[in-house]
């Protein structure tokens, strides 16, 4: 048995140098055999990548399985509840978000897709609606939230995933977000239920939103500040 002259560690009778540091291996005693295979790979091979067109083909054979399976029973069952809806709905949104960004290849399709996760929200919102016969808190309340929702998600896209900002700014773009997010919500919950905006719940998540804010931004400012942060933080 061999071992290495410089780190010691232990050699294959077929290694000519050492595999950790690679010094070249001698020993008149023990010459190295080049009958026996290698114990490790001698050559650097990667794993083909999967075909995107491929994958997207399959998930959507599967989702589009599922649904229609679905769909078929709740026919043949003859039940009052049309609750495949709900499989339907979801199906979709699965396939918007999971199939779709298959199959572009832009890079510039944030906008784009952020309409596409909002519609299917949407769709499947409706679907509910259709089971539930309830279109009036469809229109006046659930979709608006979605539209809102929809909103936040490409302001938050548009300025932060667009931009190099610091975590710092990222963090009070969000806070401040979900304060406006909080504003809306009981903004349409109230004129649906009361016909009037009085807002009080959502003032205090503001209030907090706000708490939270004010320090990120005074430590955003104040250079030594925020270098304590990072450096503490790894930030």
């Amino acid at each position: 048995m061999s071992y290495c002259v410089n780190c010691g560690v232990e050699l294959d009778s077929t290694a000519s140098f050492c595999p950790l540091c690679h010094t070249p291996v001698y020993n008149p005693n023990q010459p190295v055999d080049q009958s026996k295979p290698k114990p490790f790979p001698t050559e650097r091979k990667e794993v083909p990548p999967v075909s995107k067109r491929q994958l997207a083909i399959l998930l959507s054979t599967v989702l589009a399985s599922v649904g229609i399976c679905c769909g078929i029973l709740n026919i043949f069952l003859r039940t009052e509840r049309t609750w495949s809806l709900y499989v339907i709905g979801a199906v979709i949104m699965l396939w918007v978000w999971s199939v779709a960004p298959l199959l572009h290849h832009k890079k510039d399709t944030l906008r784009l897709q952020l309409l596409a996760d909002i519609l299917a929200i949407a769709i499947y919102v409706s679907l509910i609606a259709v089971d539930l016969d309830g279109w009036d808190w469809y229109w006046h309340l659930a979709l608006p939230i979605i539209l809102l929702l929809g909103a936040v998600f490409l302001f938050w896209g548009l300025t932060i995933g667009g931009h190099q900002r610091s975590t710092l700014s990222s963090i009070s773009i969000i806070l401040d977000s979900i304060g406006v997010f909080a504003l809306g919500v009981e903004c349409f919950l109230d004129r649906f239920f009361h016909q009037r905006w009085s807002p009080s719940w959502s003032l205090v998540v503001c209030t907090v939103c706000l708490i939270l804010t004010i320090p990120l931004v005074v430590v955003r400012r104040v250079p030594s500040l925020r270098e304590e942060v990072r450096r503490r933080f790894h930030m």
